[in-house]
Formats: structure tokens, sequence, C-alpha cells
């Protein structure tokens, strides 16, 4: 057994109690988020499909869906004060209650502008929420089951955006029923997160790297982030609107946009171990060119009138590469930064990456608007043509680090600042994060 390692049996049975130790402390709090996640889903794919359905204009439409993440971008910048205010019980049921009250209100009055203003309380809503769960989720962990936990999290972040697309279908679009099954999920994850016994930790101290610095040290991986941003926000705003001017029925609109979200659940592990096993840079210039490719194909399909299972096989490809895109910006910035500075690089990524999300939906939706619903790809292809040959352009700069020198990948999302705390490659939250918390419920 060289080097004291444990046999493979070994290492899968201790690997095995870790998941288990994760689960049972985190439950509640991953019931909660499920939930939640389920209900945003549902009235992320139930607005555009009203708009459609409405015949709006697609910029009007995008300047909608692109105001739900300028209000998360605002929500991550500002979110955690209110959450320092009141605590994060209180936090949690204030935001959960307003978003209940937004879509409520959307419901009751079709109003474009109206809609804008509320989609971006949601996002800033959201992204509060996110902080408050994965939070908690850090205090629940131990050093040990970081990994594990932020694993779980993830796999139910993505099952329940994906189920979240059928919901659509459990009753007519035209009707308030819908909305109020969104409002009554929101509700109902309070449950099993207010009623869990831990307190929130202290989140105020997290605090962005500064952007300058961030570039000097990875170019890149600052400009994936925003390119990450601009493709997901672009597709995940948009794509039902794609979907609905080319004629698909509601079913079909949550099967095109459920396709991409279970690539990017069933892709983004596979993916990432190539990452970790090549030169980074080259893997994002072949997952960039795997967009660009899936982007061209779903514009030819749309002029030629092809199946929808041909759309779906190739939407599948498309949500893999969007979903790793950011991740991988993320490990390549990682490589090369000190690890006491992760936490915050963490932070200024999702600032950028927000950003880059609220101008996708902004730019996209004018194409669209000038050249039909196949300008969403078109948009697509675009930026990925953009941001590979920023990359070809980064690998003749630099050299590539070995193999071993490089961080190990890890599927963080988008969500906020804190899932960056529960990432294995950063330093752990120091001791003050743990001031309120009885120490045998960390």
């Amino acid at each position: 057994m060289a080097g004291g390692q444990l046999p493979e049996s070994q290492s899968d049975v201790v690997w095995g109690n870790l998941m288990l130790q994760a689960l049972s402390s985190v439950l509640s709090l991953l019931i909660g988020a499920g939930i939640l996640i389920l209900g945003n889903g549902l009235i992320g794919i139930l607005l555009p499909i009203r708009l459609g359905e409405a015949h709006i204009s697609s910029e009007t439409t995008g300047f909608i869906m692109s105001a739900y993440y300028a209000g998360f971008m605002l929500g991550s910048l500002y979110g955690k004060t209110v959450i320092q205010r009141v605590g994060h019980i209180r936090a949690f049921a204030a935001f959960a209650a307003l978003i209940t009250v937004t879509v409520m209100v959307t419901a009751l009055f079709f109003n474009p502008a109206l809609w804008g203003v509320l989609r971006a309380m949601m996002g800033f809503c959201m992204a509060a929420l996110y902080a408050t769960i994965e939070s908690w989720l850090n205090v629940r962990s131990s050093n040990e089951n970081r990994g594990q936990v932020l694993s779980l999290y993830m796999v139910t972040s993505y099952l329940a955006s994906f189920l979240g697309q059928f919901l659509v279908n459990a009753r007519e679009t035209a009707g308030v029923e819908l909305f109020c099954l969104g409002a009554l999920l929101t509700s109902l994850s309070l449950i099993p997160v207010v009623m869990t016994r831990v307190a929130g930790p202290e989140i105020g101290k997290i605090k962005p790297l500064k952007l300058t610095q961030l570039y000097r040290a990875s170019p890149l991986g600052v400009a994936a982030t925003a390119g990450a941003g601009l493709l997901s926000g672009g597709f995940y705003g948009l794509g039902a609107i794609y979907a609905n001017q080319i004629g698909l029925s509601v079913f079909d609109v949550s099967l095109f946009m459920s396709a991409p979200v279970f690539g990017g659940l069933a892709l983004q592990w596979p993916i990432g171990r190539f990452s970790d096993r090549f030169d980074r840079r080259t893997v994002l210039l072949t997952i960039l060119m795997g967009t660009v490719t899936a982007s061209l194909v779903l514009s030819i399909l749309s002029f030629t009138g092809a199946a929808l299972i041909p759309m779906l096989v190739v939407g599948v490809l498309l949500g893999g590469c969007l979903a790793t895109i950011y991740p991988i910006a993320v490990a390549h910035a990682f490589d090369y930064i000190d690890r006491s500075e992760m936490i915050s690089a963490n932070s200024s990524m999702l600032l950028i990456w927000a950003i880059g999300a609220t101008a996708g939906p902004l730019l996209g939706s004018t194409l669209m608007g000038q050249v039909g619903p196949t300008g969403l790809f078109y948009y697509l292809t675009a930026i990925g043509i953009l941001l590979a040959g920023f990359t070809r352009y980064r690998m003749s700069m630099r050299e590539a680090l070995p193999a071993k020198a490089q961080t190990s990948f890890v599927a963080v999302g988008s969500t906020s600042a804190i899932a960056g705390a529960l990432d294995p490659r950063t330093d752990p939250l120091p001791e003050f994060y743990y001031e309120d918390v009885d120490p045998g419920d960390r």
C-alpha cells in the first residue's frame, strides 16, 4: 500500500460514509433549496411563454428576462446587508415572502414594464436566498465533507431546475394557476429552512478580490467568466421565447428547455475530469467550439423544420458546454492565485458572471428582433467564437501549467459568494464565522 493510500474498496467506503454524513447534516436545507429552485424554474419558463403568447416583441421580452439577472447582481452585492441586520431566518422568510408577492402581482397585472421591475425584485431576492442557504450549508459541513455537501447541493439544484421546466404543463399557461403554484412552492420552501436549529454564520467578511488584481492573475479566467454569463443568460433567458416563436407546444417548450439542464448535470463532471488531466485552456477551447457547433446546428434545424428529438439531443450537448464554462473559468483562475484569496476571487467572478448574464438577454433579443428566432443561436455562435479566439490568444501568451500543478475541477454554481466557502479547494472560513453556533452542530 504505497504512499499510505487506502485500498480502493476502503476508499470507496470512506467516501460513502462522508456522503451519508453530509446528507444527514444538510437534508432539511437541501429540501428547502430544492423546493425553492423548483418554483423559480417554473416561473422562469412560464413568463417567456406568456409573453410569447401575448406577441410581446423579442426586445421587450429580453429586457424583462435581463432584469432578473440585474436584480440578481444587486442582490449578490447588497442582500447580505439585510441578512446581517435581521438574521438568517428572518431574512429568508422576508425574501421568500417578497418573491411570493411578486409572483402573485405578476399574475394579477399583465404589464411588461411592471413585469420587468418585478423580475428584478425576484432576482434580488433569489440571490439573497442563495446566500442564506449556502451559508447554512457551510456551517453544517466540516472540512472533511465540504466537497460532498457541495456535490449534493449542485445535484439538488440541477434536478429541481430540470423538474421545474415540466411543471408548466400542470395547468393552462393563460390562467393564474401556474403563478399560484410557483408562489405556493416558494412559501413551502420556508418550512424546512426556518425550522433548522443551527444559526447562520456571519457572511459580511467575504469581500470581492479587486477585478484588476484578478485580471492580472488570470485574464482568461475573467474573460471566460463574462462569456459564461453572456452565453447562459442569453440562452436560458430567451430559449423559451425561441421555442415558442418556432411553433413548439408548451410541452415541447418544456422538453426543449429541460434538455440543456439535463446536459449540464450529466456532462459537467466528465468534462471536469478532462480539465484536470489536460491543459485546462485546451478543454475550454473545445467546449467553446462545441457551443458554437451546437448553436449552428440548432439554427439549421430551425430552418429545416426538423423533428424535436434531434433538437433535444443537440440541446443536451449545448447545456453540457454552457454549464462547464463557468466552473472551468473559476478553476483556471484558481490555478494562478493564492488559496487564501480563492473565496474572494469567487465573489468577484460571480459579479462578473452576473454582469454578463444581464447583458446576454438584451443583446440576444436585439438580434432576434432583427433576424427572427434563430438570432438567438447566431448570438451564441458569435459570443462563442469571440471567446474561443481570446482563449487561443491566451494559449500563445502563457505556457500551460503541468496537469499536476493545476487545482482540481469542482462543479461550482453561479449562485452566491458563499458557495465558494463550500469549495474544498479554498481555505476553510475562520472561526468567527461560527461564533453563534454550538460546536456540536457544525
